[in-house]
């Protein structure tokens, strides 16, 4: 058993989680650090992620924050320089920036579609490929995660800039495990459903998100913890096989008719 364990250890690695501020992004460099991963979090908000070293490091883990607007491809590099200098080159990529705007499409602005597509889409582009021409040229392995939606594979009204970006990231994710195998490279997607967090707990726990749930087969929305098994199985070696894949963590919302 211990030796089937291990396969999800991250001892050793460097895991850079990216929208590490809040919500998913936050959690999930708290399950890179549980796994012994030296964490790097990055994000715009440098208040935020001063807090959440020092979570990390009051519960023995390694870790460092960078400044990052993935929206921008001289911060991405600056990025990347940061964390060699204090860590060496990332070889786990959590890339969860991410936002959205919520407004009819008739009601969008131009503005609208570039803020989320730019950090969704763009964003997640040049964090991927700056971090695996770093790791191509160290001739090391590595494994991308890219976090993307069910609302990449399925539709909901007022967020059509939202659900192209995470459709893109889906298929981005498979165009790039195809030319990064040949280097040792992973890449694959992760999909949540609707994930309870500070932002959301208020709204999807009323009454209009109760209705909400009923199209949830297992009427269940799913917690952080949720995915935590997911992520770790996609960046450790318990998943060295899979990349390009898409993993679906909703309780089942995405196989409703709903």
């Amino acid at each position: 058993m211990s030796q089937v364990l291990d396969m999800f250890s991250l001892k050793g690695r460097v895991a850079l989680v990216t929208g590490a501020s809040s919500g998913i992004g936050h959690h999930l460099a708290h399950t890179m650090a549980k796994a012994g991963a030296h964490v790097i979090v990055a994000a715009r908000r440098a208040d935020k992620l001063a807090t959440l070293v020092a979570e990390l490091q009051a519960a023995g883990a390694k870790a460092d924050a960078v400044s990052l607007d993935v929206t921008s491809q001289a911060r991405v590099k600056a990025c990347f320089d940061q964390i060699e200098a204090v860590a060496g080159v990332a070889d786990i990529i959590i890339s969860n920036a991410g936002t959205t705007v919520a407004k009819p499409a008739l009601e969008q602005t131009e503005e609208d579609w570039d803020s989320v597509l730019d950090t969704n889409l763009k964003g997640c582009w040049m964090v991927d490929t700056e971090a695996a021409r770093r790791l191509v040229k160290l001739k090391k392995p590595g494994s991308i995660v890219n976090i993307s939606s069910i609302l990449g594979a399925r539709v909901a009204g007022a967020v059509v800039g939202y659900s192209a970006s995470k459709a893109g990231v889906i298929q981005f994710t498979k165009s790039l495990a195809l030319e990064f195998a040949r280097y040792g490279i992973r890449v694959n997607a992760l999909l949540p459903g609707y994930v309870i967090t500070d932002l959301n707990r208020e709204f999807l726990l009323s009454e209009q998100g109760q209705k909400l749930m009923a199209r949830v087969p297992s009427r269940r929305f799913s917690e952080l913890s949720d995915m935590d098994g997911p992520v770790l199985l996609l960046a450790s070696d318990a998943g060295r096989a899979m990349t390009g894949t898409s993993v679906t963590v909703d309780w089942g919302h995405s196989v409703s008719s709903l």
